[in-house]
């Protein structure tokens, strides 16, 4: 009830109808988020597209400027050399035969998984269990590689991976409200330009229909998209 009224409260403040421009949108959100912890800043965009259909799916990767305020668990299959490498930039969980079978029995304690190209012959026995959770490894999203100290390091400064939804909708959290304005703006144009730049070509129309921001327990806030990708 005390959560209900202190987001009534918040949005009375708030046109909702409004397009707020990027910089007034970001001291909104950051003003809103009085919670007792550090609340995650959220992204939500509406894409003009049909993903059911192929030319339309919109995948990448965008690595923010300011990193997700998020330490994200790290797992390589890789062997020999490779391993040591992955070790030592930093992977939280490195195997092959060994990490295959953990992820068999349900041991899902990652939130990446980067694979050598040697390994996902391996890897591609696990895709029952690692695609439902988005977790396999993609060349086209640089976690199927052979620098794989690289691969990591990406991924703990702050990557993110977006996929749109059957319904055209992306959602991704891409900061912390104990960030600066100026940081929550810069990963919201940079998270919203990578957004832009994968417009697959089967797309008509006005492609970013909607980009709304918020945080955790915090109102949303429409952007004026021209602020932020302009």
């Amino acid at each position: 009830m005390a959560t209900g009224k202190r987001l009534r409260k918040a949005y009375e403040g708030i046109d909702r109808d409004a397009f707020y421009a990027i910089n007034d949108a970001v001291k909104i959100i950051k003003g809103n988020a009085t919670a007792k912890f550090d609340e995650t800043i959220e992204i939500s965009l509406n894409l003009g597209i049909d993903p059911r259909h192929a030319d339309q799916n919109v995948r990448g990767v965008v690595q923010l400027p300011h990193g997700t305020g998020k330490s994200l668990r790290v797992a390589v299959f890789a062997k020999g050399d490779k391993a040591k490498i992955a070790k030592d930039a930093g992977a939280d969980i490195v195997g092959a035969e060994d990490l295959a079978e953990k992820v068999n029995a349900g041991q899902i304690e990652f939130d990446r998984v980067i694979a050598t190209p040697d390994m996902m012959a391996l890897v591609g026995r696990l895709g029952k269990v690692l695609g439902p959770r988005g977790l396999m490894p993609n060349p086209k999203l640089g976690t199927v590689t052979n620098d794989v100290a690289e691969a990591v390091k990406a991924t703990k400064g702050g990557q993110v991976e977006f996929r749109a939804e059957k319904s055209g909708l992306i959602h991704a959290g891409i900061g912390k409200a104990s960030f600066s304005e100026a940081a929550i703006a810069d990963n919201v144009k940079a998270f919203v330009g990578a957004i832009n730049r994968a417009k697959p070509a089967g797309a008509k129309g006005t492609f970013l229909k909607k980009v709304s921001i918020s945080s955790t327990m915090g109102p949303g806030v429409k952007l004026d998209v021209a602020t932020v990708v302009g």
